[in-house]
């Protein structure tokens, strides 16, 4: 399996990964996979909205007729 090397990680980003790791009983690097893997195996938007109503079409709305705006009050 390929390394993965990320630098310049903030000194609070490791911490808050090794106090992740503790309280999971593992270690940095096991929690780091596991949160990149559950960050990618995420659907985004897109991918939801394509399984939802297909890649061409969509969904057709009903739009209301427009009607000319009526003249403001005179409050004068």
């Amino acid at each position: 399996m390929p390394d993965l090397l990320i630098p310049n990680v903030s000194r609070t980003t490791r911490k808050r990964l090794e106090r992740r790791a503790v309280e999971h009983g593992t270690t940095i690097e096991a929690e780091a996979r596991t949160i990149l893997d559950k960050a990618v195996a995420r659907p985004n938007l897109a991918d939801v909205a394509a399984r939802l109503f297909g890649l061409k079409g969509g969904v057709v709305l009903d739009i209301p007729p427009r009607h000319p705006m009526r003249q403001p009050p005179d409050i004068g």
